[in-house]
């Protein structure tokens, strides 16, 4: 794993070993009096308790979380449908610190410290309803496949102005530099990275501090939306739990500066959405890339994890746009793919081969909105690509100018569309957990009938005086 930080990754680290880490943590930061644990949920929100540092000790031993906690929609209310609730008691799991992950929190890093947490079943086995778990199980399958996944994840976000405008909507943020409103798309330019460098900066710092290996900084199309990469990390569950860090870092820094970010696919109507874009390249035993030749062109088992990336896709639209927001993002001209496609450095597809030399020849994964559980986005990809190479499927064609001005398989666009494609999946449970799945069903529908019953300030202002 890439990381500056100290307290790296450590294979084989058992719990017991905790007790000594974090006493060689508190050396370094004396002034820590407390300890978070964190438990990333179904949607990908950070769930935890705080232990004063002489507490935080026992945590050697682990610590205990109902497993109902993966049955928390998005407004933290348990749905009993899932069955992991009131039906089975709401019994707890045990929970063990991952290790190497203890490190200053964003929150007040002077102050507090964090560490993550995953869950284990009543064998002592990985829970399988915890997304961090269904991505590890994954990843296992890989192992004895002899591959090696590279993965880099892009995250995009917007920084909002708390004040709401007169007709109370989200609006962009003032520059701190500046002074002023953005209202126009800058994409790339610096001198949008200059009016919020002082936010970037605590972003960059922060993120050394817990050895989230955060990269470019990049201002997207849109006014107050920018982009952070995440270096390329061998190990892909930890590349997750940097993402979803991350996003826990970069929200609390935003509140310092007086405002708000937001991850939400789509938050403004008339501006491109937030984007999770995932690099995905495979290692042989040898190190070598998979997905390229000798010579630099694509190998067969580039174009096969391609096509089983494809084949999959429709089924997996409900795992990478969580949300009824997600579908907002998936509209003509914003950058977001809408068929099953792939071509070679071309942002109109949903697979891009991104242009590299052979060496770096990696699958850009276009689909998921920044809202997604990095887990369950990843567990997609690899699904995909495992299942492209074990049948060893051939592409279509691939695309070349607009893929969106051309003939492909159209992916689901509507909420209930994608969950009864998830739902109706032959293939999907062979790779990721059917009881995983089927939960996860269940949970986003529940949340598809919540939203369906509320009425909205559209339809009364259509229908009110006219119906």
């Amino acid at each position: 794993m890439q990381t500056d930080n100290k307290y790296k990754q450590q294979a084989g680290l058992s719990m017991s070993d905790f007790r000594a880490e974090l006493a060689e943590f508190l050396e370094h930061y004396p002034n820590i009096q407390y300890i978070d644990t964190l438990l990333p949920d179904t949607n990908g929100i950070v769930r935890g308790k705080r232990f004063p540092v002489s507490a935080a000790r026992k945590l050697d031993k682990g610590c205990y979380f109902p497993g109902s906690v993966f049955s928390l929609d998005i407004t933290g209310t348990t749905i009993e449908d899932t069955g992991l609730g009131l039906d089975i008691g709401d019994p707890d799991r045990h929970c063990r610190v991952v290790p190497g992950t203890l490190a200053p929190s964003a929150v007040d890093p002077e102050r507090i410290g964090q560490v993550l947490l995953t869950m284990l079943d009543e064998e002592g086995e990985r829970f399988l309803y915890e997304p961090r778990n269904l991505l590890a199980n994954l990843i296992d399958s890989y192992t004895v496949s002899g591959y090696k996944p590279v993965v880099a994840l892009e995250l995009e976000f917007y920084l909002i102005d708390p004040k709401r405008d007169e007709q109370g909507d989200i609006q962009p943020p003032i520059g701190y530099l500046s002074g002023e409103r953005e209202i126009r798309s800058q994409l790339y330019t610096v001198d949008g990275l200059d009016d919020f460098s002082g936010f970037l900066s605590d972003v960059n710092e922060l993120a050394q501090l817990q050895g989230i290996p955060a990269d470019t900084a990049i201002a997207e199309a849109s006014p107050g939306q920018f982009e952070i990469n995440l270096r390329h990390c061998d190990d892909p569950v930890a590349a997750c739990d940097h993402a979803v860090l991350l996003k826990r870092l970069i929200r609390s820094v935003a509140r310092r500066y007086n405002y708000e970010a937001t991850f939400m696919a789509k938050p403004y109507a008339e501006f491109t959405g937030n984007g999770l874009h995932i690099h995905t390249s495979l290692l042989d035993q040898f190190d070598r890339n998979v997905f390229s030749l000798g010579d630099g062109q694509d190998s067969d088992t580039l174009h096969q994890a391609i096509a089983g990336s494809l084949a999959l896709m429709p089924d997996t639209v409900a795992l990478l746009c969580p949300n009824v927001n997600s579908y907002r993002r998936m509209a003509p001209d914003m950058y977001v793919p809408l068929n099953a496609s792939w071509g070679h450095n071309n942002r109109t597809v949903s697979l891009r081969i991104p242009f590299s030399d052979g060496g770096n020849r990696r699958i850009e994964h276009r689909l998921a909105g920044a809202d997604a559980n990095p887990y369950i986005a990843l567990s997609v990809v690899l699904a995909g690509i495992l299942y492209g190479i074990e049948n060893k499927l051939t592409p279509p064609d691939a695309v070349t100018g607009n893929g969106l001005n051309q003939t492909h398989p159209v992916l689901p666009c509507r909420p209930a569309e994608a969950l009864a494609c998830l739902n109706n999946s032959k293939e999907l449970p062979n790779y990721l957990s059917k009881e995983f799945l089927d939960t996860y069903v269940v949970l986003k529908q529940n949340e598809l009938r919540q939203f369906e019953q509320h009425i909205t300030r559209l339809e009364m202002d259509w229908l009110l005086t006219t119906a």
